[in-house]
Formats: structure tokens, C-alpha cells, sequence
């Protein structure tokens, strides 16, 4: 007997996009290198160092973005307490409308997120940089 689901993805990810802002590449290229902008990278390190990712971009994967946002978390990073900006992309847009709206739920304002992710920026002939693999026990760039 097949899993009969109360919510699926396509109703979470239709739920998410009616809540969150969503930028165009171009939208979202235009902020590239602002100080009070940050780029969230929530794909998976591997798909990073496959692909590349955006120039100055933060790594968080998926899993850690609510402890790293939360302040009474022992994980707490202080990044997401800057009053930035945050602009999360994954591969495709989809991990990023959920995390958005996770965030936003959350109180980290002002967030958003790519439409068509990496996959879409890299097409459009975006800007992009190689993503080095981190050796244990270094921090990621901008990690806190």
C-alpha cells in the first residue's frame, strides 16, 4: 500500500513561493557583492565542488540552517544575526523556496531565493567560482 501523504512537495513548494520572495537570476545577480547582501549556498558540499557556486557565496548545508539561525542554539552562527540580506540558492530552487520560507517562518528577515537555483545562475552565464574541498577541521569562508 503506497504512503498517502497529508502535504506532498508540490503542495509545500507551492505553499513556500506564495509566502517568499523569489528573485529572477538578473534580480538576484544585481545584489551580487553588496556588503548587506548575503548568498546562502544550501547545496550539498559535494554538489558545490562538482559545480562551483557563487562568487562570496556562504556555505550552510540543509540540515544545519535552523540551528545556525536560531540565537538560543548552541550552533548559532552570528552571521545570521547581521541584519543582512539573505539570498539562498540551491541546485534547482527547490531546496531553497522550503529554506526560505523555514527562515522566514523562523524571523530572519528580509530572505529569499533564486529561481532555478545554481542550475538557472550558472545557464544564464552568471558569475561563478570553484569550490574548493575543506579539510577537516577548517572553517568555511564567512561560518563565523
Amino acid at each position: 500500500m503506497p504512503l498517502e501523504m497529508k502535504k506532498g512537495i508540490r503542495e509545500m513548494l507551492a505553499e513556500a513561493t506564495a509566502q517568499i520572495e523569489t528573485l529572477t537570476v538578473e534580480q538576484a545577480r544585481g545584489l551580487l557583492g553588496r556588503p548587506d547582501v548575503t548568498f546562502i549556498d544550501l547545496r550539498d558540499p559535494r554538489e558545490a565542488w562538482r559545480e562551483g557556486g557563487i562568487p562570496g557565496a556562504v556555505p550552510v548545508t540543509r540540515g544545519m540552517l535552523e540551528f545556525w539561525i536560531d540565537p538560543a542554539s548552541p550552533y548559532h552562527k552570528d552571521l545570521f544575526a547581521s541584519g543582512n540580506r539573505f539570498v539562498f540558492f540551491c541546485a534547482g530552487g527547490w531546496r531553497s523556496a522550503l529554506a526560505a520560507k523555514t527562515a522566514q517562518d523562523m524571523g530572519l528577515t528580509p530572505v529569499c531565493h533564486i529561481d532555478g537555483g545554481f542550475g538557472a545562475w550558472k545557464k544564464a552565464g552568471a558569475p561563478t567560482e570553484t569550490v574548493e574541498p575543506k579539510l577537516p577541521g577548517t572553517k568555511p569562508k564567512g561560518a563565523g
